[in-house]
């Protein structure tokens, strides 16, 4: 079983930059078209070097944790401004008419 473990990581690695190519937004590719990637990727996957070109020098890479990386933080709701400004723009009426129909 152990003699077929170099040949399952090599696939693995394979199918992963393949898919990752695949995913990658045409933006955050890198030096070459996303088309020539997956080229490169398919022919040279076996022996590890499109996998590795790919994930060394074609994808940008974001530093994870960092704000710039065009995600935006959670915010809890009771610190989050503009969630605590709608609370207080609700219509106070509506609350008289809602606990009028309940009892």
């Amino acid at each position: 079983m152990l003699r077929y473990l170099p040949f399952l990581l090599v696939l693995a690695v394979w199918i992963y930059a393949f898919i990752d190519v695949l995913n990658t937004p045409e933006k955050e590719v890198r030096h070459l078209p996303k088309v020539v990637w997956v080229i490169i990727v398919l022919l040279f996957g076996e022996v590890l070097l499109g996998p590795v070109a790919w994930f060394v020098t074609g994808k940008k890479r974001h530093a994870p944790g960092r704000a710039g990386g065009g995600r935006t933080r959670w915010v809890a709701p009771d610190d989050n401004p503009e969630f605590l400004k709608s609370l207080k723009e609700e219509d106070p009426d509506e609350k008289k008419r809602d606990k009028g129909n309940e009892g």
